[in-house]
């Protein structure tokens, strides 16, 4: 891939990352708590594909983006560890809200959850940004 089709295909996925975001939003303002559960975590996951564009890594897997993220961008200091716990419990809390028929997931944690996407794509931002001005 060219370097300007690296950036683009970065800059699609993470366009996709804020929309998703804004979906999470919106359902936990209406109550929607497993759903903004759910978007929560998919926001984090097209932003690390976002990231992980840029040395041509792509996978459908949501195991080989996770681990590849944190292989290549939290282990070695670019991003920083507490990244790891939240994309985990984002991965975690998702998992569980839409497979487990009996669990329940709370306000505050959904909330949390929300908060933490969004502080993880503002910090994949600042990263995507200063990548495409190098």
């Amino acid at each position: 891939m060219q370097p300007n089709e690296i950036q683009n295909l970065s800059k699609i996925r993470f366009e996709h990352a804020l929309e998703v975001l804004n979906e999470a939003k919106l359902l936990l303002t209406n109550n929607n708590y497993k759903g903004a559960a759910n978007r929560s975590y998919y926001a984090s996951f097209h932003a690390m594909r976002a990231v992980l564009a840029y040395d041509g890594i792509d996978m459908k897997r949501h195991s080989g983006i996770l681990s590849s993220f944190q292989r290549l961008y939290i282990k070695t200091g670019i991003f920083e560890k507490d990244f790891s716990d939240i994309l985990t419990i984002l991965f975690e809390i998702r998992t569980n809200s839409d497979y487990d028929d009996y669990y329940i997931v709370s306000k505050e944690k959904v909330t949390q959850q929300v908060v933490n996407a969004e502080l993880f794509i503002n910090k994949v931002k600042e990263f995507l940004d200063a990548k495409s001005t190098a």
